[in-house]
């Protein structure tokens, strides 16, 4: 992600947090953690410009209702005071993919928001000489096989970056790095699953985290704020004091099989993964970089999703 993109993503968690509080004030008392990451967020917040500003506090004002349709604890009548804190990225990278928290301490319950701003993207995972995927991912250690057929990828990767070169200077970047590393990554997996029944359930949570959370995707160019519900364990969706939710938000399934994991027809860089219970992804492999260097980034997309994941569009007053 650049620079840029990355500042806009911050400055949309911001909004979405003052948003999420003037609002939620019109009920209850609700007060803001100020961290690090709030900071983070503001800073970026002032640093674009009024046009931008806008749109994203149009994207923000179109959530908050549909948001309180399906979690009426946030304002349901009550003393106690509700707390708003923007987590650290570094949870992010220990499995926790939320980016905002909504928190009542007395009854010990939270739900948690992940913001995008204009994409879809689930993770930026990395293959590199040093990185276990399998043990990060799914708890299972990369095979001697594994290192033995990517090791001479990186080691010839290694001998590029030290000469200098840009990713546009190899010969061909295909079939001597993106081809052989995706067909050990594979392979990978397959060797894995065959061993380990439970991978196709740990892969989901490695990459969607391990709690429970709404994704809050503006669509700056469509003026839509997209909801998607990951009720993978049950804890949102909880009714109040006073009654249900105005939305129902049903439980998905975790996956228990792997379908199918091979190259995307006429690409050489991306792989799809297929499981039960309509569950399926494809992960593009690419430099995230102009200068080689030996480590490579997965773009990973939910290309199916179970019908249980709900998406609704709210659109822009």
């Amino acid at each position: 992600m650049s620079n840029a993109s990355n500042n806009q993503g911050r400055a949309y968690e911001y909004i979405c947090l003052i948003t999420l509080k003037r609002e939620i004030s019109k009920y209850r008392a609700a007060k803001i953690e100020i961290n690090s990451s709030y900071e983070a967020a503001k800073n970026a917040w002032l640093s674009i410009d009024n046009d931008l500003q806008n749109t994203l506090s149009q994207s923000a004002n179109a959530a908050v209702e549909t948001i309180f349709d399906m979690e009426p604890l946030i304002i349901e009548d009550g003393d106690d005071q509700l707390d708003l804190k923007i987590q650290k990225d570094s949870e992010g990278e220990a499995g926790d993919v939320r980016d905002i928290l909504i928190i009542r301490r007395n009854i010990a319950w939270e739900i948690g928001l992940s913001i995008k701003h204009n994409h879809f993207a689930v993770k930026h995972s990395r293959l590199s000489p040093t990185i276990d995927f399998g043990e990060k991912w799914f708890g299972v250690a990369c095979s001697e096989k594994y290192w033995n057929s990517v090791n001479p990828i990186f080691e010839y990767l290694k001998e590029q970056k030290k000469n200098g070169l840009k990713w546009s200077e190899l010969d061909d970047k295909e079939n001597d790095v993106y081809i052989p590393l995706l067909n050990a990554f594979v392979s990978e997996i397959n060797d894995s699953y065959n061993a380990h029944n439970e991978i196709p359930r740990k892969m989901v949570e490695y990459l969607l985290g391990e709690f429970d959370f709404y994704k809050v995707i503006s669509v700056d160019n469509k003026k839509v704020t997209q909801i998607q519900t990951y009720n993978l364990r049950g804890t949102l969706n909880q009714p109040s004091k006073t009654g249900n939710a105005k939305i129902s938000v049903p439980v998905s399934s975790l996956p228990t099989r792997i379908i199918s994991l091979d190259f995307k027809p006429g690409s050489t860089n991306t792989v799809e993964l297929y499981m039960d219970n309509g569950w399926q992804f494809s992960f593009r492999i690419h430099n995230a970089s102009t200068k080689v260097e030996t480590s490579l980034k997965f773009d990973v997309q939910i290309i199916g999703m179970p019908a249980t994941i709900i998406s609704i569009n709210c659109l822009w007053k």
